[in-house]
């Protein structure tokens, strides 16, 4: 997650939506006065070779301390920005100001190659469960709100647009165009984990059905067809 003040952007960052990569391009364009979430170490060292800001100011000021913020401060555990933050928490921290007059986007990806590109990142290892089974397994933890909260309040969208993964090429010439960026280009992050390039392949019918129930709310936004 960016929040630029030089450039009056907040980047949300969805999973399994190139948000690492996108990350990566924007930094090199940031300032000193930017809040940047932590990534990997490997992914920190890669954007200090391409010659981007690394992770700062992600520390939560402490005139927005609650009383269980202070306790947990006792316990060394600081309030932070972090990778995949939510909106709502971000309106909070930053205030109505910032909020309102910065230009806040993030991307989606067409749920059922998200939840493909999501199984091969958590299940690294061999023997992997079955895509059906690794389904059930997020479903009871929300994995339909993974990425919808980050970008809504109260259900509703509070960004002021969210990108399609699927055309991520005319969003970084657009954003780049926005920002008066000379351009944007994505290297390439957490990308080697995926076996299989085309996800319709790993899908029954009733697991089709299943993963589009769960992502009701982004196949009826944004219209997007198996």
């Amino acid at each position: 997650m960016i929040i630029s003040h030089r450039h009056k952007f907040i980047f949300l960052k969805t999973n399994k939506t190139a948000g690492t990569s996108i990350e990566l391009a924007l930094r090199q364009h940031c300032g000193g006065e930017d809040v940047i979430t932590r990534v990997t170490p490997t992914d920190e060292s890669k954007s200090q070779q391409l010659g981007g800001c690394g992770a700062q100011h992600y520390l939560v000021p402490l005139k927005h301390y609650s009383k269980g913020d202070w306790i947990n401060l006792l316990k060394g555990k600081p309030r932070r920005f972090y990778n995949h933050i939510r909106a709502a928490e971000v309106r909070e921290l930053v205030g109505a100001e910032i909020w309102d007059s910065y230009y806040k986007f993030c991307f989606e990806r067409n749920p059922w190659d998200k939840v493909v590109s999501l199984y091969f990142w958590r299940c690294r290892q061999e023997p992997r469960p079955s895509l059906e089974k690794f389904v059930e397994e997020e479903a009871s933890k929300a994995i339909n709100l993974r990425g919808w909260q980050v970008y809504t309040i109260n259900n509703q969208i509070a960004v002021d647009k969210v990108y399609r993964f699927e055309q991520m090429d005319q969003a970084m010439k657009e954003l780049a165009e926005r920002f008066a960026l000379p351009s944007l280009c994505l290297p390439n992050a957490k990308s080697s984990f995926r076996e299989s390039k085309n996800y319709r392949e790993l899908f029954s019918e009733p697991l089709r059905q299943r993963v589009g129930e769960l992502f009701s709310k982004q196949v009826s936004l944004f219209d997007y067809q198996f």
